[in-house]
Formats: C-alpha cells, sequence, structure tokens
C-alpha cells in the first residue's frame, strides 16, 4: 500500500481533512499544534483530557469531537511522550500510531512537524514522520481476502499531509517514503508462505529491480563456480538453489561495500530436524536476504556515492535421501572444508560462499545480516542484533547508523580463544562447537574465516527480524525488514574504513 506525502500551511481550524492528528506531550501538555486546538475548541482541552485520563505517553491516541469549530471531519491526538525529549524515533512511533488510528480514513492531516526543535533537522524529522507512516499502515494480506480477518478492515489511507514545513521537509518526506518502501518490500518476502516465497521467487524479484545489475546463478553455475556450501545445504530439497548477485554503481563511486543476506527460505533443520516450537516461523530465516534485496530495490534513489554489491545465497534445508548428512564434508568456495556436525547449523554454510565471493570483488568494506543464531536471541532479546566485526571503524560507523535508525545493535566479541571450538579432526573446521554456550560469538568465528582482511561486520538479526507478540510502534507482526533502514543509512554516510 503506497502513501503519498505533501505540506500544507492552512490554519488548523480551517485545515479541511477527513482526520486531523494533533501530538500531545505527556502530563498531558499541550505543544504548539495541541494549543492551537484548544484555542479553536474554546481551552476545553486539558480539562478534556484530564477527564479521559489521556496521559500523552508515546503511541496512545485518543479521539476527540471535532466540534462545529474546525473544519475537520475529525480529530485524534496522538501522544509523544516527554516534552523535550522528541527523537527521530519518537516521531517514527507517533507517526505509526497515527496511521494505525487513521486507517478508515483516506487521508490525514498532522502537526507532528510542529514540535520539532533543538538538535534535530527539519529534513530528519520529516523523514521520520513518513517512515513511521509507511511502516504503521503496513499490512500483509495478499493471502487474505476482501477482509483482513479478525474484524480489522484494509487499511484505507492513501494520503498524509503534514502541517508546516518548507523545502528540507519535502525532501525528508521523499527519502523517509523510499526508505520505508524499501523496508515494506523486505517485510512482504518475509511474510510470504514458504511455497511461494521460493529462492526462485527471490531471484524473479531481484531481476525486476531498477537502477542495478543482477546475475543469477543455477544449480549447475553453482556446481561449476564450487559453492559447496550452498549446494550442501540445498541437497535435501527438490526447489532449486540461487546464487543472486545485485550490483549498483554511481558515476564516481568512492569505494565498494559488499552486504550478504542469509537467504534460507525455510528451515527445517535438515536431518538435525527442527521440534514443534521453533520450526513454525522459519520461512523468516531469509529475512537477511529480504533485507539486502530491500537496499537493493532503492539504492539507485538513495544515490549512495559508493558501489554496492549485494550477495544472496538462497535455499531451503530440508531432509531427504538426498540430504547433506552428519558427518559430511563440503568444500567451501574458497578452498576451505567443513565437516557438518549439525545440518540446522546450514546458514553459516550458505554465507561462506556468499562472503568469499564478496571478498574475491576486493571490496572496502563488507556486512552481512542474518538469522544465524537462537543463542544471539537468547542474549540480546527481540529489539537488538549482535554485532561482531573485525574493523573497529567500521563498527563505529555500523553502530552510528544503527542508532540514527533505531535498529539497535549490540557489540559481541570475537575471542581467538574460542575459535579452538571449530577445530575438526578430518577437515578444516567444522561447522558447530560441541560446547553449547557462546554459540553467537562461535558462529561469528566461522564466518570470520572466510573474509580475510577486509573490515567486516557480522549483524545476527535472528531477534529482531520477526515480531510474534502482535505490533509494537513501526513494528509489523511478523517480519520487520529489521535492516533495510540501518544499511541504507550506513551507505549513504560511508568511508573507507581504516584498517586495523
Amino acid at each position: 500500500m503506497a502513501l503519498s506525502f505533501s505540506l500544507t500551511a492552512t490554519d488548523l481550524a480551517k485545515t479541511r481533512t477527513p482526520l486531523l492528528a494533533v501530538p500531545v506531550f505527556k502530563g498531558p501538555k499541550l505543544g504548539p499544534g495541541a494549543k492551537a486546538l484548544d484555542g479553536a475548541l474554546g481551552g476545553s482541552l486539558k480539562s478534556f483530557l484530564q477527564e479521559a485520563g489521556f496521559e500523552g505517553k508515546l503511541g496512545e491516541t485518543l479521539p476527540i469531537p471535532a466540534g462545529k469549530a474546525l473544519a475537520a471531519d475529525a480529530v485524534v491526538l496522538v501522544g509523544l511522550g516527554e516534552e523535550g525529549k522528541v527523537t527521530a524515533e519518537v516521531l517514527r512511533k507517533a507517526a505509526a500510531a497515527v496511521a494505525r488510528r487513521a486507517s478508515k480514513a483516506t487521508e490525514v492531516t498532522t502537526t507532528l512537524l510542529d514540535v520539532v526543535g533543538g538538535d534535530m533537522s527539519e529534513a530528519d524529522a520529516a523523514q521520520a514522520v513518513a517512515e513511521g507512516s509507511v511502516l504503521g499502515a503496513y499490512q500483509y494480506l495478499d493471502m487474505k481476502g476482501a477482509k483482513a480477518g479478525n474484524g480489522a478492515q484494509r487499511s484505507k489511507l492513501r494520503r498524509v499531509k503534514l502541517h508546516g514545513g518548507g523545502d528540507a521537509a519535502r525532501r525528508g518526506l521523499a527519502h523517509g517514503e523510499t526508505v520505508a518502501r524499501g523496508v515494506a518490500l523486505a517485510r512482504d518476502l518475509v511474510n510470504g508462505p514458504p511455497k511461494k516465497v521460493t529462492p526462485s521467487e527471490l531471484a524473479r524479484v531481484a531481476r525486476g529491480l531498477k537502477g542495478v545489475r543482477t546475475t543469477v546463478w543455477d544449480r549447475a553455475r553453482l556446481e561449476q563456480e564450487h559453492l559447496g556450501g550452498l549446494l550442501g545445504v540445498a541437497a535435501g530439497s527438490d526447489e532449486p538453489p540461487r546464487l543472486i548477485r545485485m550490483t549498483y554503481t554511481p558515476p564516481r563511486p568512492r569505494g565498494t561495500v559488499a552486504i550478504v543476506g542469509k537467504g534460507i527460505t525455510f528451515d527445517s533443520g535438515g536431518l538435525s530436524l527442527k521440534p514443534t516450537g521453533f520450526i513454525e516461523t522459519m520461512k523468516y530465516d531469509m529475512a537477511g536476504a529480504a533485507a539486502v534485496i530491500g537496499v537493493m530495490s532503492i539504492v539507485a534513489e538513495l544515490q549512495p556515492a559508493v558501489k554496492v554489491i549485494g550477495i544472496v545465497p538462497t535455499t531451503e534445508n530440508m531432509p531427504s535421501g538426498k540430504a547433506t548428512k552428519l558427518g559430511d564434508v563440503l568444500t567451501i568456495r574458497n578452498g576451505t572444508t567443513v565437516e557438518v556436525l549439525n545440518t540446522d547449523a546450514e546458514g553459516r554454510l550458505v554465507l561462506a560462499d556468499g562472503l568469499s565471493l564478496a571478498v574475491e570483488a576486493q571490496p572496502d568494506a563488507i556486512v552481512d545480516l542474518a538469522t544465524l543464531t537462537g543463542a544471539c536471541h537468547v542474549a540480546l532479546g527481540d529489539n537488538y542484533a549482535g554485532l561482531m566485526t573485525t574493523n573497529d571503524d567500521w563498527a563505529g560507523q555500523v553502530q552510528a547508523a544503527a542508532e540514527r535508525t533505531g535498529e539497535l545493535v549490540w557489540p559481541l566479541p570475537l575471542p581467538d580463544d574460542y575459535r579452538r571450538e571449530l577445530d575438526s579432526d578430518i577437515a578444516d573446521l567444522k561447522n558447530v562447537s560441541a560446547n553449547r554456550y557462546g554459540g553467537a560469538i562461535t558462529a561469528g568465528l566461522f564466518l570470520k574465516e572466510f573474509v580475510g582482511d577486509v573490515p567486516w561486520a557480522h549483524i545476527d538479526i535472528a531477534g529482531p527480524a520477526w515480531r510474534g507478540n502482535g505490533a509494537a510502534g513501526y513494528l509489523s507482526k511478523g517480519g520487520t525488514g529489521f535492516g533495510v533502514r540501518l544499511l541504507s543509512e550506513l551507505l549513504l554516510g560511508f568511508r573507507k574504513p581504516r584498517k586495523r
């Protein structure tokens, strides 16, 4: 569902709109828009809020009578939280709350820009409102009929007008809408049924992207190119694997960044079969790939001054008579041999091939996104991704992009003394440690074997890539599209990392 954005300078009382959304600070305290609204309503707003028990907490909404003094058909208040603490993340969440509340209206006009002050620019504020609006209005309904079910209707919202702002706000709105569109594509891919979103379907979507050059390797080419990790994981599936490579090249690139996404479109665990309670949501094991495709779908519009290479190794991981067995040895693209002792530790095998290809492209930096380990989810919960890296400067750039976008990461170490946990008696490596602890770290150490001396960051998104307990803020239930906004910001601000 697409939203269009525009600005208006019309006096609030004279603004003709199906829905007027006005922010209120915690307390409740009236901000500029709410004070103007209060004046139009004869000064009765604050007492009405107190009677209704409206506190102005972030994301809290309350419909109020429009009254004859207003040209709007309806009015809703949205909480912003503490006055003086309005950040881009606050605006995203408030805008998302408005978009959800406005689902029965075709248009909403909001005064969210009127509260912006301090260090936040008008462009950044408008970008945040656009992102929050699009993501808050997001629904995945491809598999439903006319109604969304559970009494929820398909959202009718199509237009969002922001009160105030100028050219900078227009630029911010356009940028935010673009980034959010990339997130929505990633969400669609993650939310789609695994029978629909296969490796071939990911390849089809990638081939249709504008402004990038896409090449796809089929099984025969994978064999020719010696992608043993990807082929080994794919051995048990009837769905053919694919290696997708997408390249964006600006006129005068100031560097090259490779982004690699794990693309397991359904992870049964292979012969190390997942139990009930863990297998049901494993269509989301391609969320890293979805994020990479989401970024590449908008990179030509964002126009970062760097060459971007997106690499997606993608397959199902299924049990069958052809499946890779425990004890088998696979040979990765770079020649490293790996003893497979757990077929449910498959993501690192396909990423090993993807990272090897990325290194061959001689980029200035590499970042991979993967729903790699349950251990990272256990350690960091639903809201933080794990960050492991070989370069402090590159890590700093990733962390700064994460903070600016609200897609949070938390650093984890890559200690050399844990590396021996991956020693194999018969191959160069084994794909799992015998130690049940530190699984996210040993997985990161495994991937480190395939990046050489290129500055590299591994982002384990097993927690924040999927939301199983309902919508919150601008996140919807199911796939979150985590990583698209972070990567977009990272590419736009990229500088070549200093070597260690």
